[in-house]
């Protein structure tokens, strides 16, 4: 990895894009630090600190949330929006049509996902006040609509702001922009993190809990890393065609089904539905209310655990068949002339890569479940709170890096390519 890094940095124009990406990330660090006016920090750091549905989203936003900074809703509005439009367009007839125009027709549903980013990050943070107000200590005793209008527009124009950072990542730098806003998050806020985690162990006389720790996270990324790049190579044969006047030989590929082609989406969905019984004990402080939900939003009892791996699980199935259609596979080998061999063209293919589809997907939505609840197997274990080593975090820190340094190589081998 660090060869390539290398290499890309003596090439002049993929330096300049690494540059512009780590210029970015210098943006980011920055305006992670801009406070918005008037809010107690302190008291906001403490209610994170007590394990509260803020926490998880103080992670991806590199302590925004914490300092409450104009960063402090992060990308999450984007990404939402742009889940709901990839659900939309296997509903919605209009927009898979657009999507089938391509370059056209992705412009505009890019368009639209940055409306409805701007309407999401309009509730995030009119929910995020009302929360706060409830909490009691962290917004100003004098607060008025003026001041609540002020702080909204803030954390819009933030969430606005790091979409566009992101889109201009994409266009001039090297990998996506988005998921590499959420990388620098991270890789923000893990020093703090650490640095609690070892503090906590220093206080108790933990060290074997911390040794062990250390082994956890360096077989957590290990077996992350083997399951990313883990894929199911089916064998494509490719018919002797005739275009014009050339006669193009038949060819053997291969078509890869990824283990876990879902990625992180299934426990993004997972966290947002088990955020919703602690927003409710959040905005309705009903003592009947919270004790019916206090058992479903303690990230450490096994209830929330087990619904956490089974929504995970359930997820990673559902958001598979979404993003990969086996009918539409087969369709597309069929008009170019492959098979699968000892395979029938058309309607036996899509069947044959379904049951592949399911198996494969089977061990994906296991590993996914896992890593989602490997903060609270670490906890048990050892005794420490290591969220920020959660295998959440772990899992979009690799896949980001993986996917950002196999475009820098791919860069690297078209320029290396000599003319005929």
């Amino acid at each position: 990895m660090f060869t390539i890094l290398a290499n890309g940095f003596r090439v002049p124009d993929i330096r300049k894009k690494l540059m512009f990406v780590l210029s970015a990330f210098l943006i980011f660090s920055l305006g992670a630090h801009i406070p918005v006016p008037g809010i107690n920090t302190d008291a906001l750091s403490n209610l994170i600190g007590q394990g509260t549905l803020f926490g998880m989203m103080d992670m991806f936003v590199g302590g925004s949330l914490r300092r409450f900074s104009i960063f402090a809703l992060g990308v999450t509005p984007y990404i939402n929006a742009s889940i709901i439009f990839q659900l939309l367009t296997i509903v919605v007839p209009k927009l898979e049509e657009l999507q089938k125009e391509g370059e056209t027709g992705r412009k505009v549903i890019m368009q639209w996902t940055r409306y409805l980013t701007i309407a999401l990050a309009f509730f995030q943070a009119i929910g995020m006040m009302i929360m706060l107000k409830q909490s009691g200590g962290i917004l100003p005793q004098q607060a008025t609509i003026f001041y609540a209008v002020l702080v909204i527009l803030s954390l819009v124009g933030g969430t606005s702001f790091l979409m566009w950072v992101g889109e201009e990542i994409t266009a001039k730098g090297v990998g996506n922009g988005i998921s590499l806003i959420i990388f620098a998050g991270i890789i923000n806020s893990l020093p703090q993190q650490i640095y609690q985690t070892y503090g906590q162990a220093k206080m108790n006389g933990n060290y074997a809990g911390l040794v062990f720790l250390l082994f956890i996270s360096i077989f957590t990324i290990a077996f992350i890393i083997f399951i990313h790049l883990g894929q199911r190579k089916i064998p494509v044969q490719y018919a002797k065609r005739i275009i014009g006047r050339k006669v193009i030989s038949g060819q053997t590929t291969y078509l890869p089904m990824k283990v876990n082609t879902a990625g992180v989406i299934p426990i993004i969905f997972a966290i947002s539905v088990l955020m919703l019984p602690a927003t409710i004990t959040q905005i309705i402080p009903d003592p009947h209310i919270q004790q019916i939900f206090a058992k479903f939003s303690n990230s450490g009892s096994v209830i929330y655990n087990v619904i956490y791996f089974l929504l995970v699980f359930i997820f990673t199935y559902f958001y598979t068949a979404v993003v990969f259609n086996p009918k539409d596979v087969a369709d597309r080998m069929k008009k170019h002339g492959g098979f699968i061999l000892g395979i029938r063209p058309g309607r036996p293919t899509a069947e044959y890569l379904e049951r592949i589809m399911v198996r494969i997907t089977f061990m994906g939505a296991v590993f996914l479940g896992l890593i989602a609840v490997l903060p609270a197997i670490v906890v048990m274990m050892t005794g420490l709170s290591a969220f920020g080593l959660g295998g959440t975090s772990i899992l979009i820190l690799i896949g980001v890096a993986l996917d950002t340094i196999n475009q820098v190589e791919a860069q690297l081998l078209m320029r290396h390519y000599e003319g005929f």
